[in-house]
């Protein structure tokens, strides 16, 4: 395959790596038998070191890809909703906010009016939409203003959120409906919450400015290269110290905190590192397959959730292997399950138009039938119920 060097292809590589590690990470870990995890065994330590690290890895990504395109699209004279780029990710981010919901439906529970609470849990889906339109927000604020503005608001947000980490999760949300206090608590069971992952977002997009504006320079990969590796050793193996070294100095019992608890900035490390492997090796990863699988994340992320968790129906993998196979099982299971989604997934992105049309037609058709109306009508009540938005009689 040609390269086209108006494309990362370096950063549909790591989405690909990513959602690939995330497929066999979910396996594995929904899976595996408890009595299996040894921290001790070199095989299970260094599974869970790189298991850690694909979140992080994907929400960088993911802020990366939406600012360097916006940037790419911004000589547009349109500015706000107007900007088609602007109004595309709007879409993207409640799509995908949207999706993440439709996720954790229960047909069964639908069909007697009922909405299960886990409907309303948060989810990744929910964090990279929310964390689009917060990035279009802070875009869209620094559109007119000095160029140094955009990467200056990224990076101290970004910081910040990993900064702050300590004190924003012994918060107390139960003020706020369930509903909006699950996308900032862990507590009625959500699986990821905004902060501090949209933190993650932010860097990836404040990288994407600094190479967007020296994408023409002298060198630039190998300039790129050496200075993400640097920065991420650095930050992976001297952040600690450097929180301790200021709660010395200051006092500051948050320092300490962070440095008792320093995940955040030493996945954000590991993410540079990385980063700066998928660039040194950009030029071996043009296969049109990886790049496909990059393209399709948000297909194997559906159908690896319906598979796996038995959206829908609550009929899945989880529900009947849960935390009961052994290792061989498991790694085996994993790489039939790996090959499998992706390969439905490309099947669907290549069939993408015909499939939508006919789901949409038999949705529609079946809807228009009376004697479904009574029940699509009682589950919309219940849905608005539960939202609060049902008007008072």
């Amino acid at each position: 395959m040609k390269p086209n060097h108006s494309r990362l292809y370096f950063i549909d590589a790591i989405r690909a790596w990513a959602i690939l590690m995330m497929l066999q990470g979910h396996f594995i870990d929904g899976l595996l038998d408890p009595v299996y995890r040894d921290d001790s065994n070199i095989i299970y330590l260094s599974w869970k070191f790189f298991r850690g690290i694909t979140a992080p890895a994907f929400f960088t990504v993911s802020g990366f890809i939406f600012i360097y395109l916006l940037l790419r699209e911004r000589g547009s004279t349109q500015t706000g909703v107007n900007n088609p780029r602007i109004l595309k990710g709007i879409k993207r981010g409640l799509m995908l906010i949207g999706i993440g919901y439709l996720l954790r439906l229960n047909i069964f529970g639908l069909f007697q009016g009922v909405i299960y609470n886990s409907f309303y849990l948060v989810d990744v889906l929910h964090c990279i939409g929310l964390s689009i339109l917060f990035l279009i927000a802070i875009y869209s604020y620094s559109q007119h203003k000095k160029k140094y503005v955009l990467p200056l608001l990224l990076g101290i947000i970004g910081a910040g959120v990993f900064l702050f980490e300590p004190v924003y999760k012994t918060l107390n949300y139960s003020f706020l409906p369930d509903f909006i206090a699950n996308y900032l608590t862990k507590s009625n069971g959500s699986v990821f919450t905004i902060f501090p992952w949209f933190g993650y977002a932010a860097l990836g997009a404040f990288m994407a400015v600094l190479f967007y504006n020296y994408k023409e320079a002298k060198h630039l990969y190998s300039k790129a290269i050496l200075i993400t590796f640097i920065s991420g050793f650095l930050i992976t193996f001297f952040s600690s110290n450097v929180f301790l070294y200021l709660f010395q100095l200051t006092q500051v019992q948050l320092f300490a905190d962070i440095f008792n608890n320093n995940y955040l900035f030493i996945r954000f490390g590991n993410v540079l590192v990385i980063f700066s492997v998928f660039m040194m090796l950009r030029r071996f990863i043009t296969s049109k397959s990886i790049l496909d699988i990059g393209k399709s994340t948000l297909y194997i992320y559906v159908i690896h959730f319906i598979i796996l968790y038995g959206s829908f129906t609550g009929l899945g993998l989880y529900k009947y292997f849960n935390h009961s196979l052994n290792p061989l099982y498991t790694i085996t299971g994993a790489i039939i399950f790996l090959i499998s989604v992706t390969y439905l997934s490309l099947l669907y992105g290549r069939n993408k138009a015909y499939i939508k049309t006919t789901i949409s037609t038999i949705v529609f058709e079946g809807l228009n039938k009376s004697h479904l109306k009574p029940l699509f009508l009682k589950i919309k009540a219940t849905l608005l119920k539960r939202l609060g938005l049902q008007k008072s009689k």
